[in-house]
């Protein structure tokens, strides 16, 4: 498969995945099938701004860590207006033990002080006010557009990128160039869903290291680039 010629079966891709995961219910890995972020989202009905803090502090942390420390810092600041009036160290303290707490409330702190001066305390719903956030790249950006107003966008984080390139759907250096080809070669109606779907593909099946090609239902898909060792 020539990744630059060929257009890869998305419907047979996404159909067999989707019928994978669902065959993983009442498995013991329940808590995979919703991401952190997704799960906030959920509690808080789509608030804007849950969804924004919950994925800061989901970077470089465990899902279970942002859900914690998620609902500690919105139970105390539910708005940027009131994280604004907080002091940096209490919401690093409120954050802990998130990966770079201290750097995320730094980030945090100014965030909320440019949504309250630039937008009235509101979330913007774009793209680039998004990105021009401190700490906010394109996996954060996609994900608030996402999970707070269901908006069409591609989250691409480590597992997506790896896949996506390992397959040769993409050939591709980083995830913001994957989600790039992705934007272009995959229908819009699968960009919301295709996270969700590699990542725990990712966590299961496709490892980083020494993937289970024994196990995989989408290998007729694969080019399998890059792989040395398989199980």
């Amino acid at each position: 498969m020539n990744p630059e010629t060929t257009i890869p079966n998305w419907d047979a891709i996404i159909a067999t995945l989707e019928a994978w995961r669902g065959g993983l219910e009442g498995e013991a890995v329940a808590e995979q099938q919703v991401p952190s972020v997704t799960t906030v989202a959920e509690q808080y009905k789509r608030d804007p701004w849950a969804v924004l803090a919950s994925t800061i502090l989901s970077l470089r942390t465990k899902d279970e860590v942002t859900l914690r420390t998620s609902k500690t810092l919105l139970e105390q600041a539910s708005t940027p207006a009131e994280l604004m009036a907080l002091p940096e160290e209490t919401v690093a303290r409120l954050i802990y033990p998130a990966g770079f707490y201290r750097t995320k409330a730094a980030n945090l702190k100014k965030i909320a002080t440019i949504l309250c001066a630039d937008y009235s305390g509101q979330i913007p719903a774009d793209m680039d006010a998004l990105l021009a956030l401190p700490g906010v790249g394109r996996k954060t950006a996609n994900l608030v557009l996402i999970e707070a107003f269901d908006l069409d966008g591609i989250c691409v984080d480590v597992h997506v990128h790896r896949i996506s390139n390992r397959t040769g759907w993409v050939s591709s250096a980083s995830p913001e160039q994957t989600e790039a080809l992705l934007r272009q070669k995959l229908p819009r109606s699968y960009w919301k869903g295709i996270n969700a779907l590699l990542v725990l593909y990712g966590q299961r099946v496709c490892r980083p290291v020494s993937p289970f090609c024994s196990r995989c239902v989408i290998g007729q898909h694969c080019e399998r680039r890059g792989v040395e060792r398989t199980r």
